[in-house]
This record gives C-alpha cells, structure tokens and sequence, in this order.
C-alpha cells in the first residue's frame, strides 16, 4: 500500500484493521497470506466471497490480506496506472485532470485512487469523482446537496458517506467557479 497517497486517519484505520485481524483470529497477515494463495478463486469479488463463506473474514480484512497475498495486482499501491486505466476517455480525462488540479491546491489535500472512483481527503475524504458509461464524470462533495441547485443528494455511490451531494459534469469547464467554492467549502470540513 501506497503510504504517501494516504492520510494520517487511514493509515490508522488500516493498521487497526491488521492489529484486529491477528488479535481476533489468532493468525498473522503471514498466516492469512498463506491461506489467501490456496484459494480457488481468481476474480477479487470471488475471493472475497470465499474468505466470507469458508473463514468469517468481511471485506475490510479479507480486502487487506488479498493486497498484502498479491501485490502485483492494480490496487492502492499504484494508484497512476489506477487513474490510467480509469481515465480513459479523453473529456473525462479532461474532467478529473480539472478537479484534480482544484483539489491538489487545497493544503494538505492528498488523491486517493480506487478501481471505481478517484477521492481527495484531507483528514476526511471530501470529494470523489467516477467516470460516467456515456462520457462526462460524476463529482461527490461533502457540502448540502442545497448548496446549489445543480446539485442533488448521493444514492447508493460506492465513496464515502460524507458525500452527500453529487452532481454530473459534462466537461471540465463545468467546474465552474461556484464548485470550486463548493470544493473548498468541503475541503474546510475535512
């Protein structure tokens, strides 16, 4: 894992999800390393279904053990070649490289890249953006979806809860003063 592309808050939060891991169970990451190259499953989901059903492990610990038992997969620690393959469309491209640069002006801010989504947080994470099927991109905040008309409360994103509104760009040119004073607003209250 990519410790410079975290916070202070989630590099605890993945040390207590390890520390509980072997207080809870008995057994060491080795030890969940090892049982983790037995398994039958190649897809991740599937994979995690089976340390579910055949261990008890849920997907925040079962998540942990897959990235330490196969590191060269695409995950938190390599987060270019994350944004790479997620970004691909060019105006979308266009779009993240826009709200990446607002963001990363923001002090203390850090970009986090996920499968889905790319976040930036600062003690909390407080934006998100994911591409869209048809083009164009999908901003989460953590400002009231009231705060602007445009936007509207998030249903079920895969980012965090304290995303409570979201809003589609069509182009980066939609991240227009009025968001960039949203994007700061969230950013303060992270």
């Amino acid at each position: 894992m990519a410790d410079a592309n975290l916070t202070d808050r989630q590099r605890k939060w993945f040390a207590s999800v390890r520390a509980g891991l072997e207080r809870d169970t008995g057994k060491t990451m080795d030890d969940w390393v090892a049982i983790a190259k037995i398994c039958p499953e190649t897809a991740h989901r599937a994979r995690l279904k089976w340390f579910k059903e055949t261990h008890g492990l849920l997907q925040n610990r079962a998540s942990q053990v897959l990235d330490a038992a196969f590191p060269a997969g695409m995950g938190w620690n390599e987060p270019e070649r994350l944004i790479d393959s997620l970004w691909t469309d060019p105006a979308s491209r266009a779009i993240y490289e826009t709200v990446d640069a607002a963001a990363l002006t923001l002090e203390g801010s850090l970009r986090t890249a996920r499968k889905g989504y790319t976040a930036w947080s600062r003690t909390f994470q407080f934006t998100a953006l994911k591409p869209l099927k048809n083009g164009g991109a999908m901003l989460g905040l953590a400002v009231m979806p009231r705060s602007d008309d445009r936007l509207v409360p998030t249903r079920s994103e895969r980012w965090s809860e304290r995303l409570t509104a979201r809003m589609p760009l069509a182009a980066a040119a939609d991240l227009d003063a009025v968001l960039r004073g949203l994007l700061n607003a969230a950013w303060e209250r992270s």
